[in-house]
């Protein structure tokens, strides 16, 4: 049977996850695991195939290459020429199998009593290892294997006062090993979220219209990543789902503005190769407020134009076009400059979620917190706040732009599927933005 191309994941490796909840064990796993996934290219249509083996897929490729040839589906389907990716071994500077598990939980539990501050009701905390081994082979002879450890750790808490409740958490995670816990300083870290929390008790309730505001890197980064990354993944352009269709090359942004993505940057979103085995390598999307480029797999980037590098999958599903590092480029403005240059305003701190339509170009985040800005100075901290608007005029509103570049690591959702990314950002000031409260 001639086929267009096929290619085979093989994936192997250990997951161990702990939960703390109010000081309980509620949850200890250590579970090893294996799997690979096979892709066949026929005409215009794909067959695809899972399994638990991962020696001697010829079963699985041959099944895949039947799958592909009875859709029959006659049409123009290409793949880009991709950059090949490159074989990576991770180190760690502290390997985390020479904790047990029982000191694993003894740090945890560390973690989670620093969260325990007065006038905390309830705590809890995660502690997330995965060892990981891929290997990627295909027909046109790629052969690459990466092999890394992921680390992580949450901390959240509850405080409450006369019916009234207010949580803050945070997350990290990363690429390496335990040193992990070393660089963020997550006793600290747990304080000042149990600290939050009981603050937000005596913070006033935002009053909702519109201001000009200042956002912390946290919130900046989710709004690059919601907004604007999502809007320039590959398959949403083609599916006609995206406000940024068609905009290659036009400016959508103020010019102090501009967004990267890249999988190299050794954060929570790195992998050397993506799941296509295409190099891991940085993608302008936007460059000094005007669109540079889209994200793409090799099928999108035969549609779209552009670079592969972006194909995802969560374990051994199917890729699709997914962020990695996603993150606005520092400017030149100190943070005292910035409240500064808003004098009057507020600040929001933080995310709580919320969502984003890219078709439509609209989003609505909520903070964790807020504080209102008199004289470049913060003031009065604000509680239940949000930020809303629309993705370009949003972009375009953008007066300042930090010089604080930090980021955030968490997971991305999409088709069903989880995988690791960071996003990041400086201090952004933007000149009109619609605040929403209960105030």
């Amino acid at each position: 049977m001639t086929v267009d191309f096929f290619d085979t994941r093989v994936l192997r490796g250990s997951r161990t996850r702990i939960v703390l909840d109010n000081g309980k064990l509620e949850e200890i796993a250590q579970v090893p695991f294996q799997g690979a996934s096979v892709r066949a290219l026929f005409g215009g249509a794909w067959g695809f195939v899972t399994t638990d083996r991962v020696d001697g897929l010829e079963k699985e490729i041959d099944l895949a290459k039947r799958i592909a040839r009875k859709i029959g589906r006659q049409e123009d389907l290409r793949l880009a020429e991709a950059p090949s990716g490159r074989s990576a071994v991770v180190a760690v500077k502290r390997d985390p199998r020479d904790l047990s598990l029982e000191e694993k939980v003894a740090l945890l539990r560390e973690i989670e009593d620093a969260a325990k501050v007065e006038g905390v009701s309830s705590t809890q905390a995660v502690y997330s290892e995965m060892d990981l081994t891929a290997h990627y082979s295909s027909s046109e002879g790629l052969d690459l294997e990466s092999r890394m450890t992921r680390m992580g750790f949450i901390i959240s808490a509850v405080a409450h006062r006369n019916g009234l409740y207010q949580t803050d958490g945070e997350g990290r995670a990363g690429v390496g090993g335990l040193e992990l816990f070393d660089r963020e300083d997550p006793q600290s870290l747990a304080r000042q979220v149990g600290e939050t929390a009981v603050a937000l008790l005596d913070a006033k309730a935002a009053r909702g219209g519109s201001y000009p505001v200042v956002l912390d890197q946290e919130l900046a980064g989710v709004f690059v990543h919601e907004a604007v990354g999502h809007a320039t993944e590959g398959d949403i352009i083609l599916e006609g789902d995206s406000c940024l269709e068609g905009k290659l090359g036009e400016r959508i942004g103020s010019e102090l503005v501009t967004v990267k993505d890249d999988p190299s940057l050794m954060l929570n979103g790195y992998y050397p190769f993506d799941d296509e085995g295409s190099l891991a390598q940085e993608t302008v999307l936007v460059e000094n407020g005007v669109l540079r480029s889209y994200l793409n797999t090799r099928e999108t980037a035969a549609r779209l134009g552009g670079v592969p590098g972006n194909a995802r999958a969560e374990g051994v599903s199917r890729p699709v076009v997914r962020m990695s590092n996603t993150y606005i480029a520092n400017g030149d403005w100190k943070l005292e400059e910035i409240l500064e240059e808003l004098k009057s305003g507020v600040y929001l701190a933080g995310s709580r979620g919320g969502q984003v339509s890219t078709g439509e170009g609209i989003f609505q985040f909520n903070a964790k917190k807020g504080y209102i800005i008199e004289d470049g100075e913060r003031t009065q901290l604000l509680r239940d706040v949000s930020l809303s608007g629309k993705i370009l005029e949003t972009l375009l509103h953008v007066r300042a732009v930090g010089d604080d570049l930090k980021y955030n690591s968490g997971r991305c959702g999409k088709s069903g599927q989880l995988v690791p990314v960071s996003d990041g950002s400086p201090h952004l000031l933007v000149e009109q933005a619609t605040v929403g409260g209960t105030g």
